[in-house]
């Protein structure tokens, strides 16, 4: 039961090119700092990265795609990284854009053994080319496949050696979901707590979902877009 590893590297050995990850975070909040550097460090190629985001050029995600490790992105919103538009309008890499909600759900449903959905969003336009679609009740649908990970890098709080996670705010919105579809979670925690420090009530994440756990060091969270009040 006790899933403590020393470092992000250390559950990295089965992680081969050409696999799929699930990477938490939204914006550059809650995102798997120390698991992104060990990847670049490993220089595992030719990614499926699924991400909220793409980071920005210098930081998160954004350290891979200058490594030139990541082969397709499936994202929602990919605005604040200038390389990712250098490297899609240059062919050197894949995008898959999702709504927002869409990409949650088609998440959530990968991790509740729901191979598809249908969903009314992006009905008519280009999100629903090549996909089959069906009418309900009067309404037109777009049939969606659930997604899954090889790989899950799951950014939270505090957790424990069983591998129960709580996360803080903004982090808790696409770290959860990915904590339940994929073939190996890796979590790192800013803090690691012994057992029963985490109320029962409050854990986000049940330890059943998580593989292995560390603490993390050096966190940066910086801000994407800073904004100041006018006096």
């Amino acid at each position: 039961m006790d899933k403590r590893i020393p470092a992000p590297d250390a559950a990295l050995a089965n992680l081969r090119d050409g696999m799929t990850i699930l990477m938490g975070g939204f914006g550059l909040c809650g995102i798997p700092e120390n698991l992104i550097a060990a990847v670049r460090a490993k220089g595992t190629k030719d990614l499926t990265i699924v991400s909220n985001n793409a980071g920005v050029d210098d930081f998160g995600i954004g350290l891979l795609l200058q490594s030139r490790q990541v082969k397709k992105m499936i994202s929602t919103y990919v605005g604040e990284n200038k390389l990712f538009e250098q490297l899609v309008l240059s062919g050197e890499l894949q995008v898959e854009l999702n709504p927002q909600g869409t990409l949650a759900e088609r998440l959530r449903a990968g991790g509740a053994g729901i191979p598809a959905f249908y969903t009314p969003t992006g009905y008519g336009t280009m999100v629903a080319d090549g996909k089959e679609t069906r009418e309900f009740d009067g309404r037109h649908y777009v049939l969606e496949r659930a997604l899954r990970g090889d790989f899950a890098f799951i950014k939270a709080w505090k957790g424990d050696r069983w591998g129960n996670l709580i996360y803080r705010k903004t982090a808790r919105n696409f770290n959860p979901p990915m904590a339940t579809a994929a073939d190996y979670v890796i979590a790192e925690v800013e803090e690691l707590v012994d057992l029963g420090q985490l109320p029962p009530d409050q854990i986000h994440t049940p330890g059943i979902f998580v593989d292995a756990i560390f603490q993390g060091t050096n966190y940066v969270k910086r801000i994407e877009k800073r904004t100041i009040r006018k006096n």
